[in-house]
Protein backbone atom coordinates (compact mmCIF):
# COMPACT_ATOMS: atom_id res chain seq x y z
CA UNK A 1 0.00 0.00 0.00
CA UNK A 2 2.77 2.14 0.93
CA UNK A 3 3.91 1.46 -2.37
CA UNK A 4 1.49 2.30 -3.99
CA UNK A 5 0.91 5.54 -3.05
CA UNK A 6 4.73 6.49 -2.70
CA UNK A 7 4.42 5.30 -7.09
CA UNK A 8 1.26 7.72 -7.37
CA UNK A 9 2.54 10.40 -5.71
CA UNK A 10 5.77 10.69 -7.90
CA UNK A 11 3.66 10.30 -11.12
CA UNK A 12 1.60 13.49 -9.57
CA UNK A 13 5.27 15.34 -9.40
CA UNK A 14 5.88 14.52 -13.23
CA UNK A 15 2.82 15.18 -14.38
CA UNK A 16 2.66 18.88 -12.57
CA UNK A 17 6.42 20.22 -13.58
CA UNK A 18 5.32 18.76 -17.04
CA UNK A 19 2.12 20.66 -17.70
CA UNK A 20 4.28 24.03 -16.27
CA UNK A 21 6.93 23.68 -18.97
CA UNK A 22 4.34 23.55 -21.42
CA UNK A 23 2.50 26.70 -20.18
CA UNK A 24 5.78 28.35 -20.25
CA UNK A 25 5.97 27.73 -24.27
CA UNK A 26 2.88 28.38 -24.64
CA UNK A 27 2.93 31.83 -23.17
CA UNK A 28 6.33 32.81 -25.15
CA UNK A 29 5.44 35.65 -27.58
CA UNK A 30 5.37 35.22 -31.31
CA UNK A 31 7.53 37.72 -32.96
CA UNK A 32 6.27 38.89 -36.14
CA UNK A 33 9.09 40.23 -38.71
CA UNK A 34 6.65 43.28 -39.25
CA UNK A 35 6.64 44.19 -35.86
CA UNK A 36 10.47 44.58 -35.29
CA UNK A 37 11.27 47.97 -35.74
CA UNK A 38 14.35 49.01 -37.87
CA UNK A 39 16.47 51.52 -37.08
CA UNK A 40 15.58 55.11 -37.74
CA UNK A 41 17.77 56.65 -40.47
CA UNK A 42 19.38 59.76 -40.18
CA UNK A 43 18.06 62.09 -42.19
CA UNK A 44 21.60 63.96 -43.84
CA UNK A 45 20.63 67.71 -44.53
CA UNK A 46 23.13 69.12 -46.93
CA UNK A 47 23.06 72.51 -46.13
CA UNK A 48 22.79 74.90 -49.27
CA UNK A 49 26.29 76.90 -50.04
CA UNK A 50 25.81 80.22 -51.17
CA UNK A 51 28.90 81.55 -53.19
CA UNK A 52 30.04 84.18 -51.98
CA UNK A 53 30.03 86.55 -54.63
CA UNK A 54 25.90 86.20 -55.09
CA UNK A 55 25.76 88.24 -52.03
CA UNK A 56 26.51 91.63 -53.84
CA UNK A 57 24.25 94.12 -53.52
CA UNK A 58 23.95 98.26 -53.15
CA UNK A 59 24.92 98.03 -49.91
CA UNK A 60 27.89 96.31 -49.85
CA UNK A 61 29.15 96.93 -53.37
CA UNK A 62 32.54 98.39 -52.57
CA UNK A 63 33.80 96.36 -49.61
CA UNK A 64 32.67 93.31 -52.14
CA UNK A 65 35.13 94.64 -55.09
CA UNK A 66 37.89 95.48 -52.50
CA UNK A 67 38.03 91.73 -51.55
CA UNK A 68 36.89 90.46 -54.92
CA UNK A 69 39.89 92.60 -56.46
CA UNK A 70 42.27 91.24 -53.87
CA UNK A 71 41.75 87.73 -55.33
CA UNK A 72 41.71 88.44 -58.70
CA UNK A 73 44.50 90.61 -60.03
CA UNK A 74 44.21 90.74 -63.71
CA UNK A 75 44.51 93.47 -65.57
CA UNK A 76 44.05 93.17 -69.42
CA UNK A 77 40.54 92.29 -71.12
CA UNK A 78 39.83 91.32 -74.71
CA UNK A 79 36.65 93.03 -76.70
CA UNK A 80 35.67 91.62 -79.48
CA UNK A 81 32.96 92.73 -82.23
CA UNK A 82 32.18 92.14 -85.52
CA UNK A 83 34.57 94.95 -86.49
CA UNK A 84 37.60 93.93 -84.50
CA UNK A 85 38.98 93.23 -81.18
CA UNK A 86 40.03 95.53 -79.01
CA UNK A 87 42.71 94.94 -75.84
CA UNK A 88 42.02 96.99 -72.79
CA UNK A 89 44.61 97.78 -70.00
CA UNK A 90 42.80 98.27 -66.41
CA UNK A 91 44.41 100.76 -63.77
CA UNK A 92 46.01 99.26 -60.84
CA UNK A 93 45.40 102.79 -58.83
CA UNK A 94 41.83 102.00 -59.35
CA UNK A 95 41.04 99.13 -57.68
CA UNK A 96 36.90 98.65 -57.18
CA UNK A 97 36.15 99.96 -60.74
CA UNK A 98 38.94 97.68 -62.37
CA UNK A 99 37.65 94.63 -59.78
CA UNK A 100 34.15 95.51 -60.85
CA UNK A 101 35.12 95.30 -64.68
CA UNK A 102 36.82 91.93 -64.18
CA UNK A 103 34.12 90.31 -62.54
CA UNK A 104 31.39 91.45 -64.99
CA UNK A 105 33.59 89.69 -67.43
CA UNK A 106 33.92 86.55 -65.67
CA UNK A 107 30.12 86.67 -65.18
CA UNK A 108 29.58 86.83 -68.65
CA UNK A 109 27.43 89.94 -68.50
CA UNK A 110 29.29 92.20 -71.18
CA UNK A 111 28.59 89.46 -73.43
CA UNK A 112 24.72 90.17 -73.41
CA UNK A 113 25.46 93.58 -74.45
CA UNK A 114 25.72 96.51 -77.24
CA UNK A 115 28.23 99.14 -77.67
CA UNK A 116 24.78 101.07 -78.00
CA UNK A 117 25.89 104.58 -78.21
CA UNK A 118 28.44 106.14 -80.59
CA UNK A 119 29.28 110.18 -80.68
CA UNK A 120 31.45 110.71 -83.49
CA UNK A 121 34.49 112.69 -82.69
CA UNK A 122 34.11 112.11 -78.82
CA UNK A 123 33.25 108.21 -77.47
CA UNK A 124 32.28 104.81 -77.82
CA UNK A 125 29.57 103.44 -75.32
CA UNK A 126 29.06 100.14 -74.11
CA UNK A 127 27.78 97.49 -71.81
CA UNK A 128 23.83 97.82 -72.17
CA UNK A 129 21.19 96.50 -74.35
CA UNK A 130 17.69 96.03 -74.85
CA UNK A 131 18.12 92.90 -74.70
CA UNK A 132 16.40 90.38 -71.46
CA UNK A 133 19.61 88.89 -70.45
CA UNK A 134 21.08 92.34 -69.46
CA UNK A 135 18.01 93.40 -67.41
CA UNK A 136 18.35 90.15 -65.59
CA UNK A 137 21.85 90.34 -64.71
CA UNK A 138 20.96 93.71 -63.69
CA UNK A 139 18.32 93.11 -61.50
CA UNK A 140 19.82 90.42 -59.73
CA UNK A 141 22.42 93.04 -58.46
CA UNK A 142 20.04 95.43 -57.71
CA UNK A 143 22.13 98.40 -59.16
CA UNK A 144 24.53 98.85 -57.50
CA UNK A 145 26.97 102.17 -57.44
CA UNK A 146 30.36 102.67 -57.27
CA UNK A 147 32.85 105.33 -55.19
CA UNK A 148 34.42 107.48 -57.69
CA UNK A 149 38.24 106.56 -57.77
CA UNK A 150 39.78 110.17 -59.31
CA UNK A 151 43.36 110.49 -60.05
CA UNK A 152 45.57 113.13 -61.07
CA UNK A 153 47.10 111.32 -63.64
CA UNK A 154 44.62 109.83 -64.83
CA UNK A 155 42.92 111.75 -67.82
CA UNK A 156 40.57 111.71 -70.50
CA UNK A 157 43.06 110.87 -73.40
CA UNK A 158 42.54 109.37 -76.82
CA UNK A 159 41.27 105.65 -75.70
CA UNK A 160 40.77 106.41 -72.48
CA UNK A 161 38.33 103.80 -70.74
CA UNK A 162 36.56 105.55 -67.75
CA UNK A 163 32.92 104.67 -66.20
CA UNK A 164 29.68 106.34 -67.41
CA UNK A 165 27.19 107.89 -64.59
CA UNK A 166 23.99 109.65 -64.28
CA UNK A 167 24.86 113.24 -64.30
CA UNK A 168 21.35 114.12 -62.37
CA UNK A 169 20.44 113.41 -58.99
CA UNK A 170 24.19 112.36 -58.04
CA UNK A 171 26.32 114.83 -56.16
CA UNK A 172 28.98 112.27 -55.29
CA UNK A 173 29.50 111.27 -58.76
CA UNK A 174 28.98 107.83 -58.28
CA UNK A 175 29.84 105.27 -61.41
CA UNK A 176 27.67 103.04 -63.16
CA UNK A 177 28.77 99.07 -62.62
CA UNK A 178 28.02 98.30 -65.90
CA UNK A 179 28.19 101.20 -68.69
CA UNK A 180 31.46 102.52 -69.74
CA UNK A 181 32.91 104.22 -72.60
CA UNK A 182 36.02 104.44 -74.26
CA UNK A 183 37.14 108.24 -75.55
CA UNK A 184 37.87 107.89 -79.64
CA UNK A 185 38.77 111.81 -80.23
CA UNK A 186 42.61 112.15 -80.73
CA UNK A 187 42.64 115.34 -78.85
CA UNK A 188 40.76 113.16 -75.32
CA UNK A 189 37.47 114.55 -73.94
CA UNK A 190 38.97 116.68 -70.80
CA UNK A 191 35.70 118.58 -70.16
CA UNK A 192 35.24 115.00 -67.91
CA UNK A 193 38.15 114.77 -65.95
CA UNK A 194 37.07 114.61 -62.06
CA UNK A 195 33.21 114.04 -63.62
CA UNK A 196 33.98 110.30 -64.83
CA UNK A 197 36.72 107.66 -62.85
CA UNK A 198 38.93 106.73 -65.45
CA UNK A 199 39.81 103.13 -64.53
CA UNK A 200 41.96 101.61 -67.91
CA UNK A 201 42.51 102.62 -71.53
CA UNK A 202 43.17 100.56 -75.02
CA UNK A 203 46.51 99.34 -75.97
CA UNK A 204 45.52 97.87 -79.19
CA UNK A 205 42.95 98.35 -81.61
CA UNK A 206 42.14 101.55 -82.01
CA UNK A 207 41.39 100.51 -85.76
CA UNK A 208 38.40 98.93 -84.48
CA UNK A 209 37.43 102.04 -82.54
CA UNK A 210 37.51 103.90 -85.96
CA UNK A 211 35.45 101.90 -87.45
CA UNK A 212 32.23 101.56 -84.50
CA UNK A 213 32.69 105.40 -84.86
CA UNK A 214 31.88 105.37 -88.09
CA UNK A 215 28.70 103.61 -88.03
CA UNK A 216 25.21 104.84 -88.87
CA UNK A 217 23.17 106.21 -85.51
CA UNK A 218 20.00 107.23 -84.34
CA UNK A 219 18.64 110.32 -83.14
CA UNK A 220 19.74 108.98 -80.21
CA UNK A 221 23.25 107.99 -80.60
CA UNK A 222 22.32 104.53 -80.82
CA UNK A 223 23.47 102.26 -83.82
CA UNK A 224 21.13 101.19 -86.33
CA UNK A 225 22.42 97.68 -86.38
CA UNK A 226 23.29 96.62 -83.05
CA UNK A 227 26.96 95.66 -81.87
CA UNK A 228 27.29 93.30 -79.88
CA UNK A 229 30.61 92.19 -77.75
CA UNK A 230 31.84 89.50 -76.03
CA UNK A 231 34.95 89.93 -73.38
CA UNK A 232 37.36 87.90 -72.10
CA UNK A 233 39.92 88.02 -69.11
CA UNK A 234 43.58 87.83 -70.45
CA UNK A 235 45.56 88.33 -67.21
Amino acid sequence: MKLYSIILFTSFIIFFYSCKKENKAEIKPVISLDTIKKPIEKKIIKEEVVQEWDTLNKKNANAFFKKYGELNKETKVLITTTFGKIKLRLYKDTPIHRANFIFLTKIKYFDTSYFYRVVKNFVIQGGDSDRASTAKFRKKYQHYKLKPEFRKRRKHKYGTLAASRDIENNPKKLSSPFNFYIVQNKKGAPHLDKEHTVFGEVISGFSTIKKIAQVNVGSDDWPLTDIPMTVEVLN
